[in-house]
């Protein structure tokens, strides 16, 4: 709710002072927030879909609702940024010049002295709440001090500085940011849509912690995978041949609770396998775990 107010109060004063200047970095700031707001609209749709329980037509639940969502914002923040640069070059061309820069570098200002403010309340939320959404997106707001320091150094320069076309170049600049920044997410929503596994530093965590347990001694075939908030992790284990079925069942289920108490947010499923026995065509090298010493 803070988010989504700053960003309407910030996209009414910048719509003004855009229109005002004819500063092609006051309107790539403009269009910033205008996607700051439609990110913090589709974001909240998508992580109460997200936190649906899992039912009967989505057993693996509806987390992927955030990569789909993360897709939509990509598509916007893409146009928006091809506009913003094809603006920026005609400008640039033309050599148009801006006007009140004051108001524009007012409004920038502002926008930082409220920014500060909001990322200081998201990080005292995340502290509370440990919300990987709201950690997110004060990243995301993070990033926009940077983008309205260079609209006023944009506005200095070509205004009171005489350096000309400077608003235009820093409108190209603004473009190519945006740019790098949907790239980025995408392959992020990406990856998670394509099932990837963990990435190699959280793999690694998990498969140290399963050395402390004596019965995941030979576990093998992990596969791991996010969607959403919630991850998946699932292996094969030796058991000793003494073990009756019972014995093998209670033992691994005390292990997987403590396993998901370690690692909040995690489903794990363990298939038991005849000590020795393994799926070779699907293992991975190094895969196979030794009982810690």
């Amino acid at each position: 709710m803070a988010s989504t107010a700053m960003a309407v109060t910030l996209i009414l004063m910048k719509a003004y002072a855009a229109l005002k200047t004819s500063s092609m970095a006051m309107l790539g700031s403009l269009t910033d927030s205008s996607l700051d707001l439609v990110a913090s609209l589709i974001v909240l749709l998508a992580v109460r879909i997200a936190a649906t329980p899992a039912d009967h037509e989505h057993r693996f639940g509806h987390g992927k609702a955030e990569a789909l969502a993360a897709l939509a914002q990509v598509i916007i923040i893409s146009v928006s940024a091809i506009f913003i640069g094809f603006r920026a070059v005609q400008r640039l061309v033309t050599g148009a010049e801006t006007a009140q820069a004051e108001l524009g570098i007012t409004v920038s200002v502002i926008d930082i002295i409220l920014t500060i403010g909001l990322i200081t309340y998201q990080r005292h939320v995340v502290k509370r709440t440990g919300s990987l959404a709201i950690g997110t997106d004060r990243l995301h707001y993070s990033s926009d001090l940077l983008l309205n320091g260079s609209v006023i150094v944009a506005l200095v320069l070509d205004q009171f500085l005489g350096v000309v076309g400077a608003d235009a170049v820093f409108g190209i600049l603004i473009a190519l940011w945006l740019l790098w920044g949907a790239w980025h997410a995408s392959t992020d929503a990406v990856a998670q849509l394509m099932d990837r596994e963990w990435p190699d530093e959280l793999r690694q965590r998990f498969l140290d912690t399963c050395k402390e347990y004596p019965e995941l001694a030979g576990l093998h075939d992990l596969r791991t995978r996010s969607s959403g908030t919630h991850h998946f992790a699932q292996f094969h284990v030796w058991v000793p041949a003494e073990w009756t079925v019972k014995e093998a069942h209670d033992r691994l289920d005390a292990v997987e609770e403590a396993l998901q108490e370690r690692f909040p947010g995690t489903e794990i499923l363990i298939h038991v396998d005849p000590e020795g026995q393994t799926d070779r065509e699907t293992m991975l090298p190094n895969e196979i775990t030794e009982r810690a010493t």
